[in-house]
């Protein structure tokens, strides 16, 4: 793994909120509605995701 890699929460224009890394984020921006971070570990990113479908944001996938 990179040393460097963040990873993101991204919103789906169907309402599903995922975990990505940095360098999937610009693949298919279209679809892409919404997107939180960047985030320095994907535990992290996790623990966010939980509160933004907790919070209402956003659907689990």
């Amino acid at each position: 793994m990179n040393k460097s890699q963040t990873w993101y929460i991204v919103k789906r224009s169907i309402g599903n909120c995922e975990i990505v890394s940095s360098d999937k984020v610009g693949d298919d921006n279209l679809e892409i509605i919404e997107h939180w971070g960047p985030f320095s570990s994907q535990e992290e990113a996790i623990a966010r995701r939980v509160g933004l479908i907790r919070a209402g944001k956003c659907q689990p996938v």
